[in-house]
């Protein structure tokens, strides 16, 4: 934990320094105005304790300026009883409270324990985010892209724009950014910006004073409010109308809001995530969108694929699914059989990854004896697939043909007789198996699973099962 104690005091942050015993603790020591502002700039804080009278220095806010550059930081302003009215004017900037000289140090580094304990448990919850990611995203070259960047912005105060098409994901990923940030503690507020009537979006938005227009019987805070020392989501921030983008451009260019009604701006510190589906650029060339507003939002601009280009990762959603939803149901569904899984994987999803999950909770829904058949899978996914036992058979009617170089969406179905002999459900599976092992040789093992939907311990189980070699 690295903290700052500034205060013209010298004895005073001296003893402070020397009489802290928490482990693990760097201090940065700051006895005059002039330097505080040189040292906030040279690494990361934690936590700031800064006296009243070294915040506010040429027109710059101390508060303001820690907030830009370590998101997350707590600041304490120390105060004398004479000095209170700038102090509580100090928490009205943004402070976390403050502190009257003199104080108990060991009652007050009881407190930075806890603070310190949850900065190390929002460290190892972003490890583990991070290892989750990699595996839900999708371990793709574009994907990883994608992943590297958020790692790098996470920690940042910029704005962001995500585009993709509906379903795609886009609040999942503003809520990863959140996440690995330092405000992971703090709010993730999202909002559809096409979902609020045009003529209540500014009061939902940036709050309104009461009496500011019919029906507004009292102050109501706004979700830019709401999201304070956090991360706003703006979700189809194109459909915003020009009267609000006004207004969250001037917001962007002061951290200021003021609400329906009032004179008085207000500070906040909050983190800008935008999205859309739609094509930002032609919206400015329609004149429908402001160009300068576009620049201000499009710090960083993440574009994620749909999810019929990232087919790799669907065996991993439906896992991830089916913890989830089988939980909310209440269902002990702890395995997928083949066909079911087969038919997931040749979808085509034109509802992104929002219908793979709903198809999920679907399937779970109506799945008996804790496996999800082909039967509990919708229709619309159904009929994009044929019956397992009409595959299987004309995949071993045209493996003697030799492998084809890729499986048929839709086959016709194969002729025989009734002298025919009939094999067994499971000979015609091994035989797919040996099949897709053919024509998928040189693939890795990840796009093998991904082709046969179905997860790396299944194909081992069936692989043994069936006794086939040849899959290193």
């Amino acid at each position: 934990m690295r903290v700052l104690i500034a205060d013209p005091d010298a004895s005073f942050v001296r003893d402070f320094v020397d009489g802290w015993t928490l482990p693990e603790t760097e201090f940065v020591q700051v006895t005059s105005e002039s330097a505080l502002i040189s040292s906030i700039e040279q690494a990361p804080l934690d936590l700031a304790l800064i006296h009243v009278s070294f915040l506010l220095r040429n027109d710059l806010d101390a508060i303001s300026f820690i907030k830009e550059r370590c998101p997350g930081c707590e600041v304490i302003a120390l105060c004398e009883q004479k000095s209170l009215p700038a102090a509580e004017s100090a928490v009205s900037r943004g402070a976390a409270r403050y502190l009257k000289k003199p104080f108990d140090l060991s009652v007050f580094e009881s407190e930075a324990r806890l603070y310190q304990q949850h900065l190390k448990d929002s460290s190892r919850q972003r490890l583990m985010e991070v290892q989750v990611l990699d595996s839900l995203l999708g371990d793709t070259q574009e994907m990883r892209k994608i992943l590297n960047m958020v790692r790098k912005i996470a920690p940042t105060t910029s704005t962001v724009l995500i585009t993709g098409e509906s379903g795609s994901g886009k609040e999942f990923l503003a809520n990863v950014v959140h996440r690995l940030s330092k405000r992971a503690g703090l709010p993730f507020v999202a909002v559809n910006c096409g979902a609020i009537p045009e003529n209540i979006v500014e009061s939902e938005l940036f709050g309104s004073k009461k009496g500011s227009f019919t029906g507004a019987v009292a102050d109501k805070k706004g979700l830019f409010e709401a999201a304070a020392g956090g991360t706003l989501f703006l979700d189809e921030v194109g459909e915003l109308s020009p009267a609000t983008q006004v207004k969250l451009l001037r917001f962007l260019q002061s951290k200021e809001i003021r609400r329906v009604g009032e004179t008085e701006p207000r500070y906040l510190d909050v983190r800008i995530i935008a999205a859309t589906n739609r094509d930002l650029q032609q919206r400015m060339r329609d004149g429908e969108f402001r160009e300068d507003l576009y620049y201000r939002l499009n710090t960083f601009h993440l574009h994620l694929p749909p999810l019929r280009e990232r087919k790799i990762v669907i065996p991993r959603l439906i896992s991830y699914f089916m913890l989830k939803y089988k939980e909310e149901q209440g269902k002990d569904v702890h395995d997928i059989d083949a066909a079911a899984q087969m038919a997931l994987s040749n979808y085509s999803y034109p509802g992104n990854i929002r219908e793979l999950e709903n198809i999920i909770e679907h399937a779970i829904v109506l799945s008996e004896g804790g496996i999800i058949r082909f039967e509990d899978l919708p229709e619309s996914v159904q009929q994009q697939n044929l019956p397992p036992e009409q595959t299987l058979m004309q995949i071993e009617h045209t493996s003697s043909a030799g492998p084809s170089k890729s499986l048929p969406a839709t086959v016709e179905p194969v002729e025989v007789s009734p002298e025919d002999s009939i094999i067994t459900l499971a000979e015609l599976e091994r035989q797919y198996i040996v099949h897709a092992l053919a024509v998928l040789k040189n693939c890795t093992q990840d796009e093998i699973v991904a082709k046969l939907g179905i997860s790396r311990a299944t194909l081992w189980r069936k692989l043994k099962e069936y006794k086939i070699e040849g899959l290193k």
